[in-house]
């Protein structure tokens, strides 16, 4: 008897599989950094059982209708804005993600991506490495504070809330902007919802953890910019897509904003001629929001852990 196929799209540790080899037969693309090529996907896609794909890898209606065989899809991110749900809903085929074991990871990577960028850690860093540090000065390299400043968060999700209990612990006012409102948060963080705009008007550090879709797609644009303090910084580690990266660029340059500090992007990965990359009033970091390799690990079982309960009947952990 055939056993089920799996695809795995990225080389991952083989400790991570082995104690699936007996059951499965499974694939893997074995380069680590390099997307698999699209040929290549369609081709070892036609006869699996279960896909655990990366966000690069876009699981459409081309490939979902060339695998008769596709039960499950396990995506490596808790976004899934990489596959077409109406298509795989069509088929039957369950596409999960992997919520909450990131969501901490992510959270300190975020607070220490506002850090960074607030005291110019960056900036520091390669001052001192190029010998450029000759003398003491009173305000060299002065950033700005964190403690007792206003936090926007947009998006109150498990790695918004995250993000709030690390503000509160450095005495910072906490506001956010949701679909809805989560008066639980609101009573344990101290947590106050106010609008959009009003999040943009009132905040010193404006950050983005919402989701990709229509509705959130360039939110932050020309106009959310400039309604944004002139010293106010903003910070994203939500999706490249929902941020006008051309407003973005203006609004640094012309001191609209004083500063950013980026994760994602619109298009990834960007390249070293990146407008955003000749800013000094920038830090970009190449979308490692939940590079941990605790938390990798974690989301990598959590994948196969729905890959097998897919093709065995038990059913997904964490469906979409």
């Amino acid at each position: 008897m055939n056993k089920p196929k799996i695809y795995i799209t990225r080389k991952i540790p083989r400790e991570l599989v082995k104690s699936y080899e007996d059951q499965y037969d499974i694939r893997m693309w074995e380069k680590e950094e390099e997307p698999v090529p699209r040929e290549i996907l369609l081709k070892e896609t036609q006869h699996a059982d279960g896909i655990l794909c990366m966000l690069s890898e876009k699981i459409d209606k081309e490939l979902l209708s060339s695998a008769p065989h596709l039960k499950v899809v396990a995506n490596l991110a808790v976004g899934f804005d990489n596959i077409d749900l109406d298509a795989a809903k069509k088929r039957g085929i369950i596409i999960t993600n992997t919520p909450d074991v990131l969501s901490e990871t992510t959270a300190d990577l975020g607070f220490a991506l506002l850090m960074t960028t607030a005291r110019r850690v960056v900036e520091a860093n390669d001052y001192i490495k190029t010998g450029q540090w000759k003398n003491w000065a009173p305000f060299l390299l002065a950033g700005t504070d964190i403690h007792h400043k206003t936090i926007g968060i947009v998006g109150m999700g498990r790695i918004g809330e995250a993000i709030a209990k690390r503000a509160k612990g450095f005495g910072m006012e906490i506001l956010y902007h949701n679909r809805s409102r989560k008066e639980e948060a609101e009573k344990e963080l101290g947590a106050s919802y106010v609008s959009f705009d009003e999040l943009l008007r009132s905040s010193d550090y404006v950050v983005s953890v919402i989701p990709l879709t229509d509705e959130t797609t360039e939110l932050f644009n020309k106009d959310s910019f400039r309604k944004m303090k002139q010293s106010s910084i903003f910070i994203n580690i939500s999706r490249g897509g929902v941020v006008n990266e051309e407003a973005l660029v203006d609004a640094l340059k012309n001191k609209v904003i004083a500063a950013a500090g980026l994760d994602v992007f619109a298009n990834e990965p960007i390249n070293s001629k990146h407008p955003l990359l000749g800013l000094n009033n920038v830090v970009c970091l190449p979308h490692i929001g939940s590079s941990s390799t605790e938390t990798r690990t974690k989301m990598i079982q959590l994948c196969f852990e729905n890959v097998d309960g897919v093709i065995q009947g038990r059913g997904a952990k964490t469906p979409v």
